[in-house]
């Protein structure tokens, strides 16, 4: 019988579109919308995604956009609350900001500093690990905010890119390529 990490990077490694070119010249986008967007596909995703936190966190987030899935199920699943991890301008409280360097140019991720009790444990969530700057920008807000940074997942890492060293934290991944 597999296990459902297996059967997750299963379906991820079936259902995931590769896109050349995109967002420029150079760059292989890798579209898991139809992962999402397979009800099956998705469960098996969450679970493998939170079966290694389950009993350790006490709210998961989700870094826009396709984090925001990811976390809305996990959070679900496990019973637990969800945090936005936002781009910048799209909150309307006070926020910590925090910029960072991706492949292909710079963003600012925010956060409201009030939404979790401190010393709150998250785990963080988003699609795809490649050069960690956008989970590394999230995990500093995190801890910023007071909050712990139990740890990380992806549904995909791309390890030529070593973005979990920028990661700094305890990071699963369902599918390495």
């Amino acid at each position: 019988m597999r296990s459902h990490a297996e059967s997750a990077a299963s379906a991820v490694d079936a259902l995931t579109v590769l896109v050349p070119d995109f967002p420029k010249p150079g760059i292989v986008f890798r579209d898991l919308s139809p992962v999402f967007a397979d009800g099956a596909a998705l469960r098996l995703v969450t679970d493998a995604l939170t079966e290694p936190w389950a009993g350790r966190v006490d709210a998961v987030a989700g870094v826009e956009a396709r984090g925001f899935v990811l976390a809305a199920a996990a959070a679900y699943a496990l019973g637990i609350g969800t945090l936005l991890v936002r781009k910048a301008g799209k909150l309307p409280r006070a926020v910590l900001t925090e910029g960072y360097a991706l492949e292909y140019g710079e963003a600012t991720l925010e956060v409201h500093a009030d939404e979790l009790p401190a010393g709150s444990r998250v785990l963080v969530l988003d699609d795809v690990l490649a050069t960690g700057g956008t989970l590394r920008a999230a995990t500093i807000l995190i801890e910023r905010a007071g909050w712990t940074v139990a740890g990380v997942s992806v549904v995909l890492e791309l390890q030529d890119l070593n973005g979990r060293a920028a990661v700094g934290h305890p990071l699963t991944a369902v599918v390495t390529a």
